[in-house]
């Protein structure tokens, strides 16, 4: 463990925790000051309906006006907002408060002049382009619920989230740019469109020069609508507490996809609140998320707790390699005075494989940052190590979900210090509002170590879903009714006696080696930590004796290229290392070194997929894939048996 920082502010943080949870009436009463309300609500939660809680009922704000409006009103017109910087592209771009304002007002109304009013669905299906957050908040400003569809998803995705969402709109561009290449969107639009049974009345369409457009009878160009000479400006419309602010879809591999409903209120308290207490950003200061706003991480952190807070934030239209380099996020938190940088382990991974030496780190002045977030896959040992070691600042974990759209553990950072020590492999301790406890599969608590399904005890706090998109019955099947009282959180992990939670994976990648469970996390911590390994993942494969093996598949670091007598030895160095760190029990055989391994666009290693390829089955490949050409390269390797 780290340095602890004072046993006071530790205390005070662990006080407000324990009063969410036995007053939460009085603790997010206070937390909802931060935000402006139009009506302020009497009361935090109503439990009437229960297990449909309800945050702040009878309270009525707009989100919009709290993330750009009220900052102008109080001083921060003339501070920067938002800066789009885009290495495809070769452009920098940057918005004061005031300059957002002007072209969200104007884009709601826009979108008031296509009819859009207060409950109506606007799908967005752009790429990292500041017209994306434009759009967003344009939706929150009149009411209207926005839908952000990650830009590039092939067109039976997005058709199948256009027919659940029934937008009346859909704001898209001409093109999103990789490193590599130009992707047209608008053909991907199109045969959406045609393949729904709902159209929407109209499509707005950002024209990008790197590829134009053809517009149809739908189409209006984005440029055009936006004139102002075309459009006034739509005032902010109220909206209720308990009102949707958005609906964000779960990747599914087969029918209908799952909307993620976030309510206004509760979201917005819940924001505010995390962005100052959890990651330690002040008004004024400058935060970079390296997420999507086509995923929760992007919704939450790029767009909404940044400038609910008053804080600066880069919207990144580039990757952590390859655009062009390694040193990517370097330079970005280096050019733009960045405080606090949020993103995910794998990007970390993929730096390290590329700059195994972190030479690239040591390019210029990063002495304004104080800490990193990493979420989205399980943080593991050796990638928080590489980046402690190199970065010198807290390299802090924590574990959220779509589901929550905050975390539910994290280690708060004061002052660039992480309040409590540092255990790596942890989120560390569970925020407000969050009672965490790991249960059987009867449902009881399991003593401190003990591993089990890690669940949320009901009520969950302002902020998380209150329900599924026109869909209750499917909210309590899937997330309630395995434990009475309890949301399935669908991760498995232990709680160890200080309190610290361990996530290990997702229950369906737990494997039973002979009556024994063991995590895949637990296996890959210790594959991990071996040199050579810049990243790794194990599965569990059918066996007709001990009814699952594990199986390693592991990429090496950039540079490592050993002869087949080397990779002969350094497959039995990595059996030792796991029977040395988990036990014979595990059985590790068989180590497949491989150049990739797939992942979703967020950067969760699809393990299910790969057991699913190795045992013969038919793979549930995820929409999410970021390349289907990894996991084809793949697919002989595992039903081969070998590689």
């Amino acid at each position: 463990m780290t340095d602890l920082m004072s046993n006071d502010a530790q205390q005070q943080y662990r006080d407000a925790v324990a009063r969410s949870l036995e007053d939460p009436e009085s603790f997010w009463g206070e937390a909802a000051d931060l935000i402006t309300w139009i009506t302020r609500p009497e009361r935090a939660l109503d439990d009437a309906d229960a297990p449909f809680y309800r945050w702040f009922p009878g309270g009525r704000l707009n989100v919009c006006f709290n993330a750009l409006d009220r900052h102008v009103v109080h001083g921060r017109a003339d501070q920067t907002a938002l800066v789009h910087d885009s290495p495809v592209t070769g452009t920098t771009r940057s918005f004061t408060y005031a300059e957002l304002l002007d072209l969200v007002a104007r884009f709601a109304g826009v979108l008031r002049d296509l009819g859009v009013v207060k409950g109506d669905r606007v799908v967005i299906y752009m790429p990292m382009v500041p017209e994306a957050v434009v759009a967003m908040l344009a939706c929150a400003r009149i009411g209207a619920v926005h839908s952000v569809v990650f830009g590039g998803f092939a067109p039976a995705e997005l058709a199948a989230r256009i027919e659940d969402a029934e937008p009346k709109v859909v704001v898209s561009a001409s093109c999103g740019i990789e490193p590599s290449r130009v992707v047209a969107y608008k053909p991907m639009l199109d045969e959406a469109i045609e393949r729904s049974a709902h159209k929407p009345d109209h499509c707005v369409i950002l024209q990008r020069e790197q590829l134009h457009a053809e517009l149809g009878e739908r189409d209006l160009d984005w440029k055009q609508v936006m004139n102002p000479d075309a459009v006034a400006p739509a005032a902010c419309v109220p909206v209720g507490s308990t009102d949707p602010l958005y609906v964000l879809y779960t990747s599914g591999t087969t029918g209908r996809p799952k909307g993620i409903v976030r309510d206004s209120g509760g979201y917005a308290v819940a924001l505010r609140w995390s962005m100052t207490e959890l990651y330690g950003v002040q008004p004024g200061e400058t935060w970079f998320c390296g997420s999507d706003v086509g995923w929760v991480v992007g919704h939450s952190y790029i767009v909404y707790a940044p400038l609910l807070t008053g804080a600066t934030t880069i919207l990144y239209e580039g990757k952590p390699v390859g655009t062009p380099d390694a040193g990517a996020y370097w330079r970005l938190i280096r050019e733009h005075g960045v405080v606090s940088a949020f993103s995910a382990p794998t990007a970390v991974r993929a730096i390290k494989k590329q700059d195994p030496d972190a030479t690239l780190l040591k390019d210029g002045d990063l002495s304004s940052l104080r800490a990193l977030f990493l979420a989205g896959e399980r943080l593991d040992p050796d990638t928080w190590q590489w980046a402690t070691d190199h970065l010198g600042v807290p390299v802090v974990d924590n574990w959220w979900q779509t589901e929550t759209g905050w975390p539910i553990a994290i280690n708060p950072v004061r002052e660039g210090e992480a309040l409590f020590g540092i255990k790596p492999g942890s989120p560390t301790l569970p925020t407000a509002g969050y009672d965490v406890r790991v249960l059987d599969e009867r449902g009881e608590q399991v003593p401190a170590g003990t591993e089990g399904a890690i669940c949320l005890r009901l009520p969950m706090p302002p902020g998380t879903l209150p329900t599924l998109w026109r869909d209750d019955q499917r909210y309590v099947d899937s997330y309630l009714s395995a434990f009475d009282g309890y949301y399935l959180s669908g991760d498995g992990g232990y709680v160890d006696d200080e309190g610290y939670v361990f996530v290990m994976g997702r229950t369906d990648d737990v494997l039973n080696v002979a009556g024994h469970r063991l995590s895949t996390g637990s296996l890959e911590e210790a594959l991990a930590g071996h040199p050579a390994v810049a990243e790794c993942a194990v599965i569990g494969v059918h066996d007709e004796l001990k009814g699952q093996v594990p199986r390693a598949l592991v990429v090496l670091k950039a540079g490592t290229d050993p002869d087949e007598a080397g990779l002969q030895t350094l497959r039995q160095e990595l059996v030792a290392r796991v029977r040395s760190e988990v036990g014979a029990v595990a059985a590790l055989r068989q180590v497949d070194v491989v150049d990739a391994l797939p992942k979703t666009r967020s950067g969760k290693i699809l393990r299910k997929t790969m057991r699913q390829i190795a045992d013969g089955q038919e793979a549930a490949v995820p929409s999410t894939i970021e390349d289907v050409s990894v996991l084809d390269a793949l697919t002989p390797v595992l039903r081969g048996g070998g590689g």
